[in-house]
């Protein structure tokens, strides 16, 4: 068993890992007759030997004096006693150590006090691995609740009653489920308990869509993300901000499938290969299976014919509700509509060129790495379909080669053209046009000239008239 590092090693790891503005600044409040601890994640980073993402710092001095004692320093949340202190490029947030009172929209307190205690600041705060403080000047660590402990043990506990700190801020018990995946801990089973009762999610429904977007993406860069939002069913967020997904949960599917709906859905995002956005589409992908589920009269088993279809059209709602960008919406419902790839050795050249264009090229490697995890997922032989997948990609990337056409943009003419040559006006005729020329390009790569194509667009024309 590895013997925990003395004090004295402990902490000169620890500061050595400080970067030096931190310090610095931590040096200038020092002389200034102040105190800077570091705290939060940043500690708790430190301790897990992970890189820090944001360096928070906490002082006994007054934010009127943080004014006076750095040259640049903007007001960022003065109220509640945070400033920036500019140093070069970088800002550090910087707050005074505070009490709080009250909590009304569930988010952040009505009323601060502040004073020169760092426990009791420490005392305010989520969790107890969260609750640690470093002064890097002294240098010591501060950790009235035991959180080095727990965080040696993996264990993740609310700070004193549980139901109090999860009345505060609704937040806190979404990030239990996220640091639960995030940091491989194990929930403390009173404040399991207290995350699921009535009072904590009341508190939870009040937290905005941008934070809740915000803590599933982070939950799903995880190893195993299938932890969080099992977490989240479990105590019942999911039914506050996920509710279609629950449907999934007991949801049979057919003899392809091992798992229920909700089963299969986790151990794809587990499975699946790729960033979290990509990752969520694999949260969605089968969405819609609860609403199309229908027995096969012919075959007695389950069916949930274009699941795909409606699971985008959900997908996009939920995607809506949680106010995620254009791009990364419009990414993950693409996604979704085409993540069902059923290849076999007898597509043609031209189904092969279908597909590409369906898909486009710029999602054919996420559809790709979806159609895998899912079927990883399945839990029964996965040889077979992998390797049709394969080969699939084997034929996309031949196609992608040869320069196929894709695409109107792709053609060897264009719309302008097509109006000059054949004395036409703008208007849909000319994308219907386009359109033709396309698949006809698709079926047979070798008229993509613009003699032949000005001879398939007269022909189409035609065709048109007698009609």
């Amino acid at each position: 068993m590895r013997q925990p590092e003395p004090d004295s090693v402990l902490l000169s790891r620890l500061v050595a890992a400080v970067p030096e503005p931190v310090l610095g600044l931590c040096r200038r409040l020092r002389q200034c007759g102040k105190r800077g601890w570091v705290v939060g994640g940043s500690v708790r980073d430190l301790l897990l030997g992970r890189p820090v993402q944001d360096w928070d710092v906490a002082t006994d001095a007054r934010p009127r004096q943080m004014m006076r004692f750095f040259a640049r320093v903007v007001p960022t949340g003065i109220r509640h006693g945070t400033v920036t202190v500019l140093v070069g490029d970088a800002g550090y947030e910087v707050t005074t150590l505070r009490g709080e009172h009250g909590y009304g929209d569930g988010r952040r307190p009505d009323r601060v006090e502040f004073h020169d205690d760092i426990a009791r600041d420490l005392a305010r705060r989520d969790f107890t691995i969260n609750a640690i403080a470093l002064d890097p000047i002294e240098p010591c660590l501060v950790d009235p609740f035991g959180g080095r402990a727990d965080l040696a043990r993996r264990v993740l506990r609310a700070v004193g009653e549980a139901r109090e700190r999860f009345a505060e801020d609704g937040l806190r018990i979404l990030r239990a489920a996220r640091f639960a995946a995030t940091l491989g801990c194990r929930i403390e089973p009173d404040t399991l308990r207290a995350m699921g009762e009535k009072g904590a999610l009341e508190t939870f429904a009040k937290v905005s869509a941008e934070r809740v977007r915000d803590e599933w993406l982070k939950a799903l860069s995880a190893a195993r993300p299938s932890v969080a939002f099992e977490i989240m069913r479990e105590t019942g967020m999911l039914a506050i901000v996920g509710p279609e997904l629950l449907a999934l949960h007991g949801c049979r599917q057919n003899r392809h499938h091992l798992h229920d709906a909700w089963q299969h859905t986790m151990l794809c995002v587990d499975a699946c290969q790729g960033d979290a956005v990509l990752r969520l589409a694999a949260l969605l992908h089968d969405v819609g299976k609860p609403a199309t589920r229908a027995v096969s009269e012919k075959t007695g088993d389950h069916t949930f014919y274009s699941h795909e279809e409606v699971g985008a059209t959900m997908a996009e709602a939920i995607l809506r509700r949680l106010k995620l960008s254009g791009a990364d919406r419009e990414r993950v419902v693409h996604i979704v509509r085409h993540h069902l790839v059923c290849y076999s050795q007898g597509w043609t050249d031209a189904a092969v060129r279908r597909f590409l264009r369906r898909v486009t090229p710029e999602r054919t490697e996420d559809v790709f790495q979806l159609a895998l995890a899912d079927v990883r997922a399945k839990g029964g032989d996965e040889q077979a379909d992998t390797v049709q997948i394969e080969k699939l990609r084997a034929r996309i990337a031949a196609v992608a080669a040869e320069g196929s056409v894709l695409s109107a943009r792709d053609l060897d003419i264009d719309g302008h053209a097509l109006m000059r040559e054949l004395g036409l006006g703008p208007g849909p005729l000319i994308g219907e046009l386009l359109d033709a020329l396309v698949e006809l390009v698709t079926e047979e790569p070798g008229p993509n000239e613009r003699g032949k194509l000005l001879d398939a667009a007269r022909a189409h024309l035609a065709g048109r008239a007698h009609e």
